[in-house]
């Protein structure tokens, strides 16, 4: 991933409807959600959702997938993946334990229900 790449969806993200809708669109994961219903619980225009929406797709964090007369917006994980790994690469400079908050923070946002049972 080059620069203008992580500038493009940074700059999606950097405004207030974009990030909400993408946080929203996280919490749904893996289900997704139609424009139309994005655009009621962000409250805003569906037009205006669209606009967001296409920003989000141009800068490639998320991806719309056409079901009958609905289109449903799903984050592109790898993406987001790839942006997040972009910005963490060389974090610490080699000081492993400097990271070790950071990766604490993470883990439990991200361990599954079978793990936090295990708990």
């Amino acid at each position: 991933m080059d620069d203008q790449n992580i500038i493009a969806a940074l700059a999606a993200l950097a405004q207030p409807t974009r990030l909400r809708t993408f946080r929203l669109l996280i919490e749904r994961e893996p289900e997704g959600v139609p424009a139309g219903e994005l655009a009621r619980l962000v409250d805003v225009p569906q037009n205006t959702m669209s606009a967001h929406l296409a920003t989000l797709s141009q800068a490639g964090l998320v991806r719309g997938e056409r079901q009958s007369r609905s289109i449903i917006y799903r984050v592109d994980l790898d993406r987001f993946r790839a942006v997040m790994l972009y910005l963490l690469q060389d974090c610490c400079g080699g000081n492993a334990s400097l990271c070790a908050p950071l990766i604490s923070d993470l883990t439990p946002c991200c361990a599954s229900q079978e793990d936090a049972q295990i708990r």
